[in-house]
């Protein structure tokens, strides 16, 4: 199966994670989709959040995470789309909820690829079924719950 993830940096934060990581964490939250995939995981600062929030969703506010499906691509199906993930709001967010930073990354990476394969968290089953994969996921890297 053909794997390919681009990481784009334009965040000037510090402590982001290794490519390596990024792109592993990304094919593990893949591990159970049997089909090709492409997408984009851009690593920005809380200004392109801001906007990418305030364009796509009509939010004005920063967020941690922002997948946008592809959806049915006849020509290029195994194009899954883009992850935005918002550097700054990934390390506060640890800080505040007491996680170690790589496990929070480790999260928020696997929930953007889990969103890119069409899971949600708007309505409860569908949060149980999401939030069961992504605390499976965190625990074979051997991450705590990030749930409790």
């Amino acid at each position: 199966m053909i794997i390919q993830i681009d990481v784009q940096h334009a965040s000037t934060c510090e402590n982001i994670p290794t490519d390596t990581k990024i792109i592993n964490w990304a094919k593990l939250a893949l591990s159970n989709n049997n089909e090709p995939a492409e997408f984009t995981i851009r690593i920005v600062d809380e200004e392109e959040m801001f906007e990418l929030n305030h364009k796509w969703r009509g939010i004005e506010k920063i967020t941690n995470v922002l997948s946008f499906p592809a959806g049915d691509n006849v020509v290029a199906p195994e194009l899954l789309g883009d992850i935005a993930i918002c550097a700054p709001v990934i390390s506060r967010e640890a800080i505040e909820q007491e996680k170690s930073l790589e496990a929070h990354w480790a999260h928020m990476i696997i929930h953007g690829v889990l969103h890119l394969l069409g899971y949600d968290h708007n309505m409860n089953e569908e949060a149980e079924i999401m939030e069961s994969q992504e605390i499976e996921f965190l625990k074979t890297l051997h991450f705590p719950n990030p749930y409790e």
